[in-house]
């Protein structure tokens, strides 16, 4: 199954972690959480803290520790297609939360979303178009679902912004399926 991942974090600076991740399975399932700062995580920005809107108060009163949510990504992610709008960034936030309570950091691997729209638009159009014209119709498709996400800023919170890349991915697919269902017409 696919999921879909986001997290926020203290800061876009070399020292930031992870505060908060969600995931949202493509079914619909979907989990969040705050996440309590390590003891040697300390880098705190306040202007991302305006961003986001979670304070070091509230993380330290709410967040979940970070082996507790590690160990819960893991469990629930692990052999999934895991998909992020932010691959370098957000793996670099997965491999710190997964170090830091000793799980292996590969245990999971990201894909950038675009590449999988890319991907799910090629895979649905191929048994109804040649070859030649699928890059044509796929960048159509990714133009128009695009389109309607235009007006929808990331809300810069994990589990908004992972139900976000779950609906870009329900777009590409409903408007794949309706482009090739036009070209069988005969």
């Amino acid at each position: 199954m696919r999921a879909f991942l986001e997290f926020e974090a203290c800061s876009l600076g070399r020292h930031s972690f992870p505060i908060e991740v969600a995931w949202v399975f493509e079914n619909g399932a979907e989990e969040t959480h705050l996440i309590r700062p390590a003891p040697r995580w300390t880098d705190w920005d306040s202007a991302s803290q305006l961003v986001h809107g979670i304070s070091w108060d509230r993380l330290c009163i709410e967040g979940v520790a970070a082996e507790t949510v590690a160990g819960r990504l893991v469990e629930q992610l692990r052999g999934q297609d895991v998909f992020t709008n932010a691959p370098s960034r957000d793996g670099k936030w997965l491999r710190l939360l997964l170090r830091s309570t000793g799980l292996p950091r590969r245990e999971l691997q990201l894909v950038d979303t675009e590449i999988g729209l890319l991907e799910l638009s090629n895979a649905i159009l191929a048994p109804s178009l040649p070859s030649s014209a699928i890059p044509r119709a796929t960048r159509r498709i990714l133009a128009d679902a695009s389109a309607r996400f235009a007006e929808r800023p990331r809300a810069h919170r994990a589990l908004p912004d992972a139900r976000l890349e779950r609906e870009r991915w329900l777009a590409v697919s409903e408007l794949a399926h309706a482009f090739r269902g036009e070209a069988e017409l005969p």
